[in-house]
Parts: C-alpha cells; sequence; structure tokens
C-alpha cells in the first residue's frame, strides 16, 4: 500500500499534534509556599523604607509582624511536626533566632532571614513543580490510541493501553508509532530524535525495530506490538526520571551537615546559660538577657548568610554569562565533578545536518556548483532534514535554483524529479547506484564509503541515470567542543566519555576530532543511566551534558545534569541542575571553576564567622557582653562576610574562570 492512498490521521491517532504540545507548566504563584513567600517580601518591602525614613512605629511593626507570619508560618509548622519525631528541624531554630531578634529589638533583622528562608523554599517547590510538569508532558509524546488491525484485516481504533504483544497496528504517514514493535510491511523514514536524540529519520522496512513516539515520515507501515505500552522505552524513559528524582541521594549546602548537632547544641546551651544562673541565685531578668544574648550572637543565622552570599554571588555572575544555574545546592556540587560524560548530537554538535562534502564524479561533467544545483533543486519540494541541508548549503552559496517538475519521494531510498529537462535522482547510494549502470557506479561507491567511514552521511546524485556525483551530510562540531573537552580534562582530571545513540563510526570520528577517547555509541536512554551509574558506583562525582529526552534520565541520576538550552527539549531542561541558556559550550568547564572559587570563599566565610561568634560567646559566657555590642558583632561579621562574598559578582571572576 503507497502513502498516497492514505487518509490523514484520526484524531488522537498518533498525528503530530498531541506530540508537539508543550507541557503546561505550574505557575508560581499557584504554589501556595510562592504566594506566601511573596507575601511576606511585599510586606518586608513596604515596612523597610517606612523604618528608615522615620515613620512612626505604629506605621512599620505590624507590617514587619505580618511579614513573619507570612513567610514563618510554614516553616515553624514544620519544625514543630518535626520536634514531634525528635528532630530539630534548622527552619524552627531559624523562625526562633527571628523571633529572638524581635524580642529584643531586632525587628528587621529578623525579617529578613524569615523573607531569605521563605523565598528559598518557595524556590525548591517551583524546581520540584515543573519537573513533575515535564514528566507528564513526556506522556504525552506517545498517542493515546492506535489502529489496530483485526485479524479479517478491518481496522479499529484503540487506546495504546489496549494493545497487546502480537497485535498489528496501522501507522499512517505523519503519525506517532503507538507502540514498541517490528515492522512487517511497508518502508518509511522514522524520527527517533526523543529516543536516540539524533535528528536524521530513520529508514525502517520490514524486520526493523521501531518505538512508540516516534514519528513516522511519509510511508505507511504495518507493525506488530512487542511491548506493553507499560514497558515501551518512551514509558521506560518516564520512569527512569521520576526514580531517579526520588531516589537521588538528597544534597545539602556545607554548613547543613552539620545543622542538627549544632542547633541542638546551641538550644541546649542557651538553656544552661538561663537556668545554671539561676539555679546559684541570680535574678530572672539578667539570667533571661545574658541567655538571649547568647542565643543571638551563637545563632547560625551569621553562619547561614556567610554561606550564602559567595553562592548567590556566582550564581548571578554565571546568569549574566549565559548559565542558570538553578540553586545554590546545585553551584555547591557543580564544583564537586571529578567525571564528565557528554552526548553527541545537541550537544558537542550543533544538532542540525548540514552539507559537509561535494564531490562530482570524473567524468560527470558537472563542478561543484552544479553538482549541489542540481541537487538542491530536486530536494527542494521534500520536508527530509536531508533535503533542508542540500537546500540551505545552495542557499549558502548563493545559488540559483531551477524550477523542479514530476517531483516524487520514496521512504528509505530518496527522491527523483525532472530539473533543466533531465532526470535527477538523490539519495542513498546502496539503492540507487543497484539500478545504475554505468562505470562511475564503482568510483560512486568507493567515494560513499570513503564519505561514511569519515561519519558523514553519503548522498549520491544521479542524472539521468548515471552517478553524477555525492554528498556528504553531517551534524557540525561546536568551534568550542574540542577546548571544552581539553579544559573538563584539565579540571577533573580524567578525559570526559561520550555518551550517544548514534552509530559508532559517527561517534568514534566525532572523539577523534575533539580528543575523547572513552566512546559509548548507540546508547538507549537506560544505557547512559547505567553507565553513569557505573562510575558514580566506582566513587566518581559524574556530571552529565545532554539536550534531549533521551539524555534526562542521566541528567536526573548524576551528580550534576547540565541542559544545552537553545535546543533541548522541556524535559531536559527541567530535570537539568543548570542550563546553558545561550549554547555555549564553553561556559560548562567556566562555571565548574567557578562553583570552585565559591566553594573557597564559603570555607573562608565559616572560618571569619566561627572565629566572631567563639569570640562573643566566649566574652558572653566569661564576662558580662553589653548586648547591643552582641549585635554589632553579630552583625558586623555577617556584613564582612557577606562583602567578601559578593566578590564573585565582579566581571573579573568570570573571566579568570574561563580562562
Amino acid at each position: 500500500m503507497t502513502s498516497s492512498t492514505l487518509a490523514p490521521p484520526a484524531p488522537g491517532q498518533g498525528g503530530p499534534a498531541r506530540g508537539a504540545s508543550t507541557p503546561r507548566r505550574t505557575r508560581v504563584l499557584a504554589l501556595p509556599e510562592a504566594r506566601w513567600a511573596a507575601a511576606a517580601l511585599v510586606l518586608f518591602l513596604v515596612a523597610l523604607p517606612l523604618q528608615l525614613t522615620g515613620a512612626p512605629a505604629w506605621t512599620w511593626v505590624p507590617l514587619y509582624a505580618l511579614a513573619y507570619a507570612a513567610g514563618g508560618w510554614e516553616p515553624g509548622w514544620a519544625g514543630l511536626q518535626a520536634l514531634r519525631e525528635k528532630t530539630l528541624d534548622v527552619d524552627l531554630l531559624m523562625v526562633v533566632a527571628a523571633l529572638g531578634a524581635a524580642a529584643i529589638g531586632q525587628v528587621m533583622d529578623g525579617a529578613l532571614l524569615i523573607v531569605i528562608f521563605a523565598t528559598s523554599g518557595a524556590l525548591e517547590a517551583l524546581a520540584t513543580a515543573r519537573t513533575a510538569d515535564s514528566v507528564r508532558g513526556l506522556l504525552d509524546l506517545a498517542p493515546a490510541t492506535a489502529a489496530r488491525l483485526t485479524t479479517s484485516g478491518e481496522e479499529e481504533t484503540v487506546a495504546v493501553e489496549m494493545l497487546a504483544v502480537g497485535d498489528m497496528i496501522l501507522v499512517r504517514p505523519g503519525e506517532r508509532v503507538g507502540a514498541d514493535g517490528r515492522v512487517l510491511d511497508g518502508a518509511s523514514d522514522v524520527g527517533q530524535a526523543t529516543i536516540t536524540g539524533e535528528p536524521l529519520p530513520v529508514a525502517k522496512e520490514m524486520g526493523d525495530e521501531v518505538f512508540a513516539g516516534t514519528l513516522n515520515g511519509t510511508g505507511a507501515l504495518r507493525v506488530r506490538v512487542e511491548r506493553d505500552a507499560s514497558d515501551s522505552v518512551i514509558a521506560r524513559i518516564v520512569r527512569m526520571v521520576a526514580e531517579a528524582s526520588e531516589t537521588k541521594a538528597p544534597t545539602q549546602l556545607f554548613i547543613e551537615k552539620v545543622e542538627q548537632r549544632y542547633s541542638l547544641g546551641m538550644v541546649a546551651t542557651t538553656l544552661a546559660v538561663f537556668l545554671v544562673p539561676l539555679a546559684f541565685g541570680a535574678a530572672l531578668t539578667g539570667s533571661l538577657l545574658r541567655a538571649m544574648t547568647f542565643m543571638i550572637v551563637a545563632s547560625p543565622c551569621a553562619v547561614v548568610l556567610a554561606t550564602m552570599p559567595p553562592l548567590l554571588s556566582a550564581i548571578a555572575n554565571a546568569g549574566r554569562h549565559g548559565v542558570l544555574v538553578k540553586s545554590a545546592v546545585v553551584m555547591e556540587r557543580l564544583g564537586e565533578v571529578d567525571a564528565v560524560a557528554l552526548d553527541k548530537t545537541g550537544t558537542l554538535t550543533e544538532g542540525t545536518p548540514r552539507v559537509t562534502d561535494v564531490r562530482p564524479l570524473a567524468g560527470g561533467g558537472l563542478d561543484e556548483r552544479e553538482l549541489l544545483t542540481f541537487a538542491a533543486a530536486a530536494e527542494r519540494p521534500s520536508e527530509h532534514p536531508l533535503a533542508r541541508a542540500v537546500v540551505d548549503a545552495a542557499r549558502e552559496r548563493g545559488l540559483d535554483l531551477p524550477v523542479t517538475e514530476e517531483f516524487g519521494a520514496t521512504p528509505g531510498i530518496g527522491v527523483t524529479a525532472t530539473v533543466g529537462g533531465r532526470k535527477v535522482a538523490v539519495g542513498a547510494p546502496a539503492r540507487l547506484l543497484a539500478e545504475a549502470d554505468d562505470p562511475r557506479s564503482v568510483r560512486a561507491a568507493v567515494v560513499a564509503a570513503e564519505l561514511e567511514r569519515g561519519g558523514r552521511t553519503a548522498v549520491l546524485v544521479t542524472l539521468d541515470g548515471t552517478p553524477a556525483g555525492l554528498l556528504g551530510v553531517a551534524d557540525r562540531v561546536r568551534a568550542d567542543a574540542a577546548a571544552t573537552v581539553a579544559a573538563l580534562t584539565a579540571h577533573t582530571g580524567a578525559a570526559p566519555l561520550l555518551l550517544t545513540g548514534d552509530n559508532p563510526r559517527a561517534a568514534a570520528r566525532l572523539a577523534a576530532e575533539v580528543g575523547i577517547d572513552d566512546v559509548r555509541a548507540g546508547l538507549l536512554p537506560e544505557q547512559k543511566v547505567a553507565a553513569v551509574r557505573e562510575l558514580e558506583e566506582s566513587g566518581r562525582r559524574v556530571m552529565v551534558v545532554g539536550d534531549g529526552v533521551n539524555d534526562a534520565p542521566a541528567l536526573a541520576t548524576a551528580h550534576a545534569g547540565v541542559a544545552m538550552g537553545r535546543a533541548g527539549s522541556d524535559l531536559a531542561l527541567e530535570t537539568a541542575d543548570a542550563v546553558i541558556v545561550r549554547d555555549e559550550l564553553r561556559t560548562v568547564p567556566a562555571v565548574v571553576v567557578l562553583s570552585r572559587k565559591a566553594r573557597r570563599l564559603v570555607v573562608q566565610n565559616l572560618v571569619i564567622a566561627g572565629v566572631f561568634i567563639a569570640g562573643l560567646v566566649a566574652w558572653d559566657l566569661v564576662g558580662t557582653l553589653p548586648l547591643p555590642l552582641g549585635v554589632a558583632g553579630h552583625e558586623g561579621s555577617t556584613v564582612v562576610v557577606g562583602l567578601n562574598g559578593l566578590r564573585l559578582l565582579r566581571e573579573a571572576a568570570w573571566k579568570r574562570a574561563a580562562e
């Protein structure tokens, strides 16, 4: 059956509309955490100028109180619930510290602390919701229904969940394949980018495997179902992303790793400072004041704020240079990586096929411009990515394309057309050479093999049945790919490895070009995940850089996942920890270096904050530390470490990281 006899896809039968839909994203203010954080921030921003301009206290104190309530009730309630499980939550400690600051007159400081923690919780909730949205959107890649053929040859529309192994389905042109299976009849070009990440459609004919969610080209296929819908490759991608997101070991900031012991010690010591003097007859007011002063100067607020400025400054600096790092935890984690796994198409390459070679055959009577003109004129009516590459190459060279007549396309073979009175065929060399009867066929086969050994897709052009020349088509390597690989090797101490769904020959050619030795090609998404887990089980902290749906499980599994933003899929962008917004690959090693500088500044700041806290605590316990002086010392240490962390905002910090 030819494609011309088939009707258009019926609604819901895997047409492009469903698969191409963009997943609906959660709006920020749809999240209660975001609404409360926004309310706290607005109230704080209204109260602050009133306080600073000397307005009466009754105008701004109630606003601060509302900010405390809006931003603090959720972490406070969560902290009280944690206490029932005999766990002291640092968020509860922050709320108590903020209330303590308010109790001794430092209302603004406490409100600022509440706003910071509420905003942090809102951003975390938003990131979780967006990832869930993208996983749900991925399910739309697979069609809802399929055309099942009965034993009598009749066609019935059924939900894909009703398909059983052994069923026969019909996939019309332009439809998405409804189930994983094998072609029993027909031929077509099938786009498998959602599975393998490769941009060029793959010719499918009898005996070839096809996957649910992939996009059929211009031919009709009869497919025997070989897997249940719940076990299809696309369904396994959904499960792998969800499982990796749930089981990935939770990562904490450096200071959070000791927060429980510090918090318990601080609470216990505060109670001792209050109760011990009372037991020896001290006055209640003096003991309470000493205990309150101790709680302020020993509070982890200064330590937390000492930790955040370097990381937030690094995030802001990276953002100015096209790298979106989604949280302070991610920024810290990027500096820990000691192994890197890179995707090929769309990551090390531009993700778009381009003509790299124009090779006229001797004796054909054509030069490069004439050969490309005939090929592009014949390909112009085609929608195949290879055809677009050929036409784009002709336009880039300023060639005028003649009128095309009698155009025809055969899936898996190529196109034919009449151009300038000559019969032109453009397509797969193996198929066209089998029909050509000319001594130049041998030479054409040699050139085709040479192009394919170099990792290019060979395209044969014949005129009136005689081979005239060949075109080489390949995905262009990014200009900064080799330098990026070299920089990552230098920073991590090990060369990156290449994980790709492309064929081994093309992968090996690109790897040699950019300086990668460890190449793993022809991988499905679960095999990429297995490679990442293998590295991590050996003690490595792996960063994965990719862009497609097929990379999302590996991005979610890795210690740090980085997505290329311009052509990245929604799922990859939401799953990744960081996004290269401008697709500048060289920024990947730069942000790793920036992260390491931020980590060093965090250590510096913790030392500074620790010295201040230790000195003030010793003064309060051994002598009599005036409350105003304790507050000044506490706030002063925060200012010092804050300014130290802001050094990473400077342009020079990024330049040094990039160099």
